[in-house]
């Protein structure tokens, strides 16, 4: 009959098994003696105790010691804790080998931490990487507008790799060049007969000076008309003179108006005072018979000179005459 001291030991010794099995990783020691790893024991368990995965580091030192490479445990360990990507730096050291590219494990250790893919910078250095540039619009010096398209063959500088500008610099460096460079064209003709010459001038400047990647090509991959900017320029200046004209006619028509308006109010001042005159007339007469130095006859004879006046400036304006 099991007692229940019974059941207490065989749960403590089935929690040390388990303990047991968690800090000594039995399988990583074997796969270290089959494959020749001097990792010992005690190794192990210290990597578990610093919460070190002991299957990633048996695994980069088997891979690194059987591509003929010489690693430290510890120094992978180190790097582990540091926040980097074993494998990752194990996988780029290897293909560096084997490529004749010379990469150090500090160097690849410092790019990884850094935040960039080492093992993609190595495979990127031995198979180099094309980048398509967005549309880039430019003008020549004739006002016509080209919109080009780039294709931008690269290749991973490892030691610039750390501290490097990355593509984005690259794309903006390459735009910028292909900017300068149809610019200075006389014509966009010509530019369209030589797309090649975009390329020189653009490879001439040195723009991966400074950035994670070194340049081998500038291939003009399309190549487009665009708008007659000079001319939408000169006909906008020209709408911009028609407006400056046509407000300054404007402000002249308001003056001459105004120059009227005030003539008729001199002249509505000119016809009030000779009314004025006018309406005094009578009275003068009226004074002049009174005192004598008016008489009948002479007023009749003014009346006459007047009539004969009026019938001579009604024939003049007779049109029929």
């Amino acid at each position: 009959m099991i007692t229940p001291s019974t059941i207490a030991v065989i749960a403590v010794c089935f929690v040390l098994l388990m303990v047991f099995f968690y800090l000594v990783p039995v399988n990583q020691w074997i796969q270290c003696i089959l494959n020749g790893v001097k990792i010992s024991m005690i190794q192990l368990i210290a990597m578990r105790l610093r919460k070190v995965p002991p299957a990633i580091i048996v695994n980069a030192m088997i891979n690194s010691k059987k591509a003929g490479l010489n690693l430290s445990s510890d120094a992978l360990e180190a790097h582990y804790l540091a926040g980097g990507h074993v494998q990752r730096v194990v996988n780029a050291l290897i293909s560096a080998d084997k490529a004749n590219i010379p990469l150090d494990f500090k160097a690849a250790t410092a790019i990884d931490l850094a935040g960039r893919d080492v093992f993609e910078a190595v495979q990127m250095s031995v198979n180099p990487k094309v980048i398509d540039t967005p549309n880039v619009a430019a003008v020549a010096k004739n006002g016509i507008q080209l919109i080009v398209k780039a294709r931008v063959t690269v290749r991973a500088n490892i030691n610039q790799l750390v501290g490097g500008a990355g593509e984005e610099t690259i794309l903006a460096r390459v735009g910028e060049g292909i900017v300068t460079s149809i610019g200075s064209a006389e014509s966009h003709a010509f530019v369209l007969e030589n797309p090649d010459s975009i390329s020189k001038v653009v490879l001439a400047k040195g723009l991966d000076a400074g950035t994670a990647f070194e340049i081998l090509s500038i291939d003009i991959a399309d190549i487009d008309v665009g708008k007659n900017i000079g001319a939408e320029l000169q006909m906008d200046q020209a709408n911009a003179d028609k407006n400056i004209a046509q407000a300054k006619a404007e402000e002249r028509r308001s003056m001459a108006v105004a120059a009227e308006q005030e003539m008729k109010a001199e002249a509505q001042k000119m016809r009030a005072k000779v009314i004025e005159a006018e309406a005094e007339v009578p009275l003068a007469m009226a004074e002049a018979f009174r005192s004598g130095n008016l008489g009948i006859m002479d007023y009749y004879k003014m009346k006459n000179i007047q009539a004969d006046t009026d019938m001579r400036e009604s024939i003049s304006k007779d049109p029929k005459l």
